[in-house]
């Protein structure tokens, strides 16, 4: 049987937790280039569970939270792995634009086709 190599097999899937992964965005004109690692759910960040009944602007908050949270230990992973390589500190991270980071994120998550729906660029 021939490999269908549009099918992630377990191995590659299982791989991608220890590549390290680059990225780059480009922003205002210029490229910003990172580097990252998939995480496994023992990796993931622990967050307090959101409340029943939390307010939209706590919901806001603690996805905000979440994906900043993600975001930064999946480039910690990549920096522990090489140190040589771009990485950024979560003070540097809170400090970067905001439209930057959601750049960022979009990349890393693989969503951008669906924030620029949300985020004309303009």
């Amino acid at each position: 049987m021939a490999k269908n190599d549009s099918v992630w097999s377990i191995d590659e899937l299982v791989a991608l937790t220890d590549d390290i992964q680059e990225g780059e965005v480009e922003f205002k004109g210029k490229t910003f280039s990172f580097q990252y690692s998939e995480l496994t759910e023992k990796e993931e960040p622990k967050m307090v569970p959101l409340e029943d009944g939390a307010s939209l602007e706590e919901q806001t908050d603690w996805y905000q939270t979440v994906g900043s949270e993600r975001i930064l230990a999946m480039m910690k992973k990549a920096y522990d792995k090489n140190p040589e390589g771009e990485c950024l500190e979560q003070e540097s991270w809170s400090k970067l634009p905001a439209t930057l980071r959601y750049k960022v994120i979009a990349e890393v998550l693989s969503i951008e086709g669906a924030m620029k729906g949300n985020f004309p660029s303009g």
